[in-house]
């Protein structure tokens, strides 16, 4: 095969996949918009984790919060958990990698806060452990997963948001999840500062 055709085909199962994914995964997108705009209504954080791309996702997130996504806008109140290094090494190094999220879900989540949970398998250890910490603080989840949705999804309350993307691709599903972020960033500008 070419290279040429080697990229064509990354661009086609990419285009495929949030074709058969767009209408299963609309409807979730849209419960954990109005979750997190209600968040934000609330004056109340969203803090992010995650691993790897995730992580990078994570913190893209926070940054169109706090600085802005499309529109002109105020500041929004998000916290990446994977940007402090001095945090991050500490926790791992006194207690355990799996704690470096919950620990600071401990000292800085609230109760009406919302935690963007990512994970493509849906089995990190140190998101699901953020979510037990969430959960115990009174805050919503929102998850965005992959595969089968793995533990998260089963450690999921009710009043959580789970959006699994339908594909064992790592990469495909971390495309979608870059999607589902920018839909989410446009769906709280548009409920907090376009809807009257």
């Amino acid at each position: 095969m070419d290279l040429v055709s080697r990229v064509s085909q990354h661009f086609s199962a990419s285009i495929e996949l949030q074709i058969q994914a767009m209408p299963s995964l609309a409807p979730p997108i849209v419960r954990a918009g109005q979750v997190m705009a209600r968040c934000l209504q609330q004056q109340r954080t969203i803090l992010s984790c995650g691993n790897g791309g995730s992580a990078e996702q994570a913190q893209h997130f926070s940054s169109e919060m706090i600085n802005r996504f499309e529109k002109e806008r105020r500041a929004l109140s998000a916290i990446a958990l994977t940007t402090d290094s001095s945090a991050l090494t500490s926790i791992a190094n006194d207690y355990a990698f799996e704690n470096i999220f919950s620990r600071q879900i401990n000292a800085l989540g609230k109760a009406g806060d919302v935690l963007l949970a990512i994970s493509t398998s849906g089995n990190s250890a140190n998101v699901l452990k953020a979510i037990e910490a969430a959960h115990a603080q009174n805050m919503l989840i929102v998850s965005l997963t992959g595969r089968e949705g793995g533990k998260v999804a089963r450690q999921l309350k009710e009043s959580d948001v789970e959006i699994r993307v339908p594909s064992k691709s790592t990469a495909r599903i971390q495309e979608v999840h870059l999607l589902v972020i920018h839909c989410l960033c446009d769906l709280i500008d548009q409920i907090l500062f376009v809807q009257t």
